[in-house]
């Protein structure tokens, strides 16, 4: 992973330059907030997909955490533009962190400084080109989405995503490339790193903010693309099995962007590969996102 100027507290530094002390609290305590953006090149420039949106969620996490970000929501958007023009880049994955830094290491975290901090790399498809077009493999993971009242899902904090790390090495450990998490009362939850949508008998379902899952971005995008194509939506509480038999799957994230599941823990999933469904959405999303369709929701923002 190659990376270029690194933005930190105002001021653009290089790579190898981009450092914190040892003991700030973020490294101990996981006291920190994250977002993961994507910049497309659209042809003559490029555009930073749903910029506000995922700004307004870093700010929020940060909330909930009773983190003040010292800057404002105007503010970190312009320093994301200003880090991605500083390393000239088409496209990106660009990640902004709020962190508390360097003061007192107690679990008292309200007199630490609040810093933040912004990066962008190339960075291609997470779960792989081959699967955006034949789909992954998933398997249901051992490991549970923190229970209600435990850790806030709401928040894309540093620390909910030492559990998405397990799911993820429990998976590649056992041969999938992903692994789909459960709440503690057995229903589905989401990917280790994505929101989950399920299609059977033309209608797409996909889990409730209620069962520990993050709200993510691209999935209210694909949510409002689904409705706009005539889609019946429901948001409801999914038993695994029920996924068996599901004719297609697929999982969203800024990284992982719309990628198809085409096995579930060795059950093959409709037809085994991208379904007519999940084509036309995914088509729909990228075809916003580089250019080739009018933007008719404002999601781009062009540098």
């Amino acid at each position: 992973m190659k990376v270029g100027k690194i933005w930190m507290d105002g001021e653009l530094v290089a790579s190898n330059e981009a450092k914190i002390h040892v003991l700030s609290h973020v490294i101990h305590y996981g006291s920190g907030v994250f977002e993961g953006i994507r910049l497309y090149d659209v042809g003559s420039k490029s555009a930073i997909f749903r910029l506000s949106d995922h700004t307004k969620r870093l700010i929020d996490s940060a909330s909930i955490y009773k983190m003040k970000v010292p800057y404002s929501l105007k503010e970190i958007n312009e320093a994301i533009i200003e880090t991605l023009r500083a390393n000239q880049l088409k496209t990106a994955y660009i990640r902004p962190l709020v962190y508390r830094g360097f003061k007192d290491l107690g679990l008292n975290p309200l007199s630490c400084p609040i810093n933040l901090m912004i990066a962008a790399w190339e960075w291609g498809s997470y779960l792989g080109e081959e699967g955006l077009e034949k789909g992954i493999s998933a398997c249901i993971s051992s490991w549970s989405r923190p229970a209600a009242n435990t850790l806030p899902a709401l928040s894309k904090a540093c620390g909910n995503y030492l559990n998405s790390q397990l799911i993820k090495i429990e998976a590649l450990e056992k041969g999938f490339q992903e692994g789909i998490a459960l709440t503690t009362d057995g229903f589905i939850a989401e990917g280790s790193g994505e929101n989950i949508f399920v299609i059977k008998d033309e209608v797409i379902y996909t889990t409730p903010y209620s069962d520990s899952i993050l709200p993510g971005i691209t999935r209210n995008s694909i949510v409002r693309l689904a409705k706009k194509h005539g889609f019946e939506l429901k948001e409801m509480k999914m038993h695994r099995e029920f996924l068996y038999l599901a004719d297609e799957i697929f999982l969203v994230g800024t990284a992982a962007e719309v990628t198809p599941v085409a096995k579930l823990d060795h059950y093959v999933i409709g037809r085994g590969g991208r379904g007519r469904i999940t084509t036309l959405l995914q088509g729909n999303f990228f075809d916003i996102v580089k250019g080739r369709a009018s933007d008719d929701f404002n999601w781009l923002t062009f540098i």
